[in-house]
């Protein structure tokens, strides 16, 4: 199934940060998230947040977890869907009511990630909205369609898993990352999976695309630290609430092996997120977020 991000939503980006917190390092610019005038998320990004989503509960559960907790800060959000558009309506309206205080500005744009030039759409509706690209990334969306063995495996299923969940990704940073070099911020955080590792319950089609991802984020994290851009990814497993996970009753079995004997939530998913994205002394890292799942 195709993975949803926000609920559904895309990307979110910030635009203006205070200039109180900056790096002795690099004097313009700030190192924590401390959002004035946010611009947008999809949903990931914090100064220029975005948050992207596509079809399934799983990334619009995690998705819409990092979207409240960037709306709690101020930050303006460009939140993506695949076709969902009553759950993302649901979402901003939520959004809007419970933080009025902050006068969020929120977009929302129809995307499907594996498309390049609906990318390319959607940057440019967000230069149009928000004046300008996110200064923090958050690549959310995904595919997870579940086959285990590889001789099940089509090659087209193949190409399609990568294609969304490791091409978008890398489409996206290109859309993003010449803004955060000019400014010299930006925060930019993958959803990856345990499987990235070789564990998980999906394919090898799954942990291709995922292990992929991660070995992007490192490289990139390496090549961009000059220009404080920080580059990292988290790395669930178990997540409930979600789409490919509803509760524990539907994999008991598995979650018998958790030692920490329960699924993971997408706020804890979200919490993980916001610490990097707040955290600017952190790059190149996989944070593993599975109770003790191995």
């Amino acid at each position: 199934m195709r993975l949803g991000t926000i609920y559904i939503l895309g990307r979110l980006y910030v635009k203006n940060l205070t200039a109180s917190t900056k790096e002795p390092s690099v004097p313009a610019a700030p190192t924590a998230f401390s959002p004035v005038n946010v611009s947008s998320v999809y949903v990931t990004d914090a100064a220029a947040a975005i948050v992207k989503s596509s079809t399934a509960e799983k990334l619009v559960a995690i998705g819409a977890a990092c979207s409240h907790q960037l709306a709690q800060r101020g930050v303006h959000l460009a939140l993506t869907y695949s076709s969902n558009l009553i759950s993302i309506n649901e979402l901003v309206t939520e959004l809007q009511s419970r933080y009025a205080e902050n006068k969020l500005h929120i977009s929302t744009h129809k995307v499907d990630v594996g498309s390049a030039d609906q990318i390319e759409n959607l940057f440019q509706e967000i230069d149009t909205q928000h004046g300008q690209r996110p200064d923090i990334l958050i690549s959310n969306a995904g595919y997870g369609k579940r086959i285990t063995n590889i001789w099940d495996i089509p090659l087209e299923e193949f190409d399609y898993m990568l294609n969304v969940n490791l091409r978008a990704s890398f489409v996206l940073v290109k859309g993003v990352v010449e803004h955060m070099m000019a400014q010299r911020w930006g925060r930019i955080v993958f959803m990856s999976s345990i499987a990235a590792y070789g564990g998980g319950i999906n394919g090898c089609h799954y942990a291709a695309s995922k292990g992929g991802l991660m070995g992007m984020m490192k490289n990139l994290s390496t090549r961009l630290a000059e220009y404080n851009i920080s580059v990292n990814d988290v790395a669930p497993a178990m997540i409930g609430d979600t789409g490919m996970v509803p509760n524990a009753s539907a994999i008991q079995d598995t979650v018998a092996t958790i030692p920490l004997g329960r699924l993971g939530t997408p706020e804890e998913t979200a919490n993980v997120v916001m610490m990097l994205v707040t955290t600017g002394y952190m790059t190149g890292q996989s944070l593993v977020l599975s109770g003790g799942l191995k």
